[in-house]
């Protein structure tokens, strides 16, 4: 265990590494911060610390910086999280609200979160796995195709034009559209095939074939769709960043929709805020960056995550406090739709 006076120097360390990216000695510690202590003790309680592993020295210097343990431990006793000011929440909240569809809401996220945070924002798309069905939508095109829109409760629409193995009049379709929205409307998406899979034998004989086209690019566009999205903004921000492993490294991981979504992790509580630091994280071109995640839904469902990604030397309760907000925003506009 590491008492409230070596906490509280792991604290000023890291606040000031941070703030200035270079190595922190003893006198510095003692004329910045108010540590009630002389500069001989902070330098035993710093000695102390580095034995633990809390912190290191990097070359000869008298300085030394915080280690992934030392990161960790200063987030894991953080006593708060910094909050937004009022100016920031309300920037957010009018940014987020313009937002007209899923794709919208995601793109504004993901810019939002890279200038508020000034590292790389990861957003995922809402699971399709944990959606329901709205709507399903019909509309003619000619004689012999349609347009099949599926849209769900978070606001994704899947569309596809759909080739007819005949010609079919607009009464048929509406028909067809009714007993689509009768049988799926509030249905999770994983349920859909169970639920259509005796709709062609309720219709008349001539009427099956359109059905069971229809139903094909239905259950066509819920398989394509199972390798869920992720987009990222802000790689510019990692141009003036320190990693010890190299930038073409961490580049090179951001391209992989799988690993950004182990990245993201996965949590049951969307109110949780997530923390991987260095080491921590399963990939080892990453293991010089930290990512900060949060989950988003809708009525207290979580539907996905969404983070920061950047490197260890982050300010993490600002970090912290812009993903912590931004989710619970992005969770009360899809709750509002």
């Amino acid at each position: 265990m590491v008492d409230d006076r070596k906490l509280a120097v792991l604290r000023a360390i890291v606040e000031d590494y941070v703030s200035t990216n270079e190595p922190v000695g003893s006198k510095a510690l003692a004329d910045r911060h108010n540590l009630g202590v002389s500069p001989a003790t902070i330098r035993n309680d710093m000695a102390v610390l580095e034995e633990q592993g809390y912190i290191t020295q990097p070359h000869t210097s008298a300085g030394r910086v915080p280690t992934d343990k030392g990161y960790r431990l200063f987030v894991d006793r953080l006593s708060q999280v910094k909050p937004l000011s009022a100016a920031e929440r309300r920037a957010i909240e009018s940014f987020l609200a313009g937002a007209v569809d899923i794709d919208d809401v995601v793109t504004r996220t993901v810019r939002l979160l890279a200038q508020l945070t000034r590292q790389v924002a990861v957003v995922q798309y809402p699971s399709l796995t944990r959606s329901t069905v709205r709507h399903v939508e019909l509309v003619p095109l000619s004689e012999r195709r349609l347009m099949f829109v599926l849209i769900t409760n978070t606001g994704r629409v899947e569309q596809r034009v759909v080739e007819l193995p005949d010609v079919v009049d607009e009464g048929r379709v509406a028909h067809l559209r009714a007993l689509l929205n009768a049988s799926l409307d509030g249905c999770g998406l994983t349920s859909v095939p169970d639920k259509i899979a005796d709709l062609p034998d309720r219709l008349p004989p001539e009427d099956r074939p359109l059905a069971a086209t229809v139903l094909s690019v239905l259950l066509e566009s819920l398989v394509e769709r199972q390798e869920e999205k992720i987009v990222f903004a802000g790689a510019a921000n990692l141009a003036g960043a320190d990693f010890t492993v190299g930038l073409r490294e961490v580049l090179e991981a951001l391209e992989e929709q799988v690993v950004l979504m182990r990245l993201l992790g996965e949590t049951s509580d969307p109110s949780s805020l997530t923390v991987r630091i260095g080491s921590e994280n399963p990939y080892t071109g990453l293991q010089g960056t930290s990512i900060v995640a949060a989950g988003y839904g809708s009525g207290g469902n979580q539907l996905a995550r969404l983070g920061v990604l950047g490197p260890t030397r982050m300010d993490y309760p600002v970090t912290m406090g812009a993903v912590r907000a931004v989710a619970r925003y992005v969770s009360q506009i899809l709750a509002a739709s």
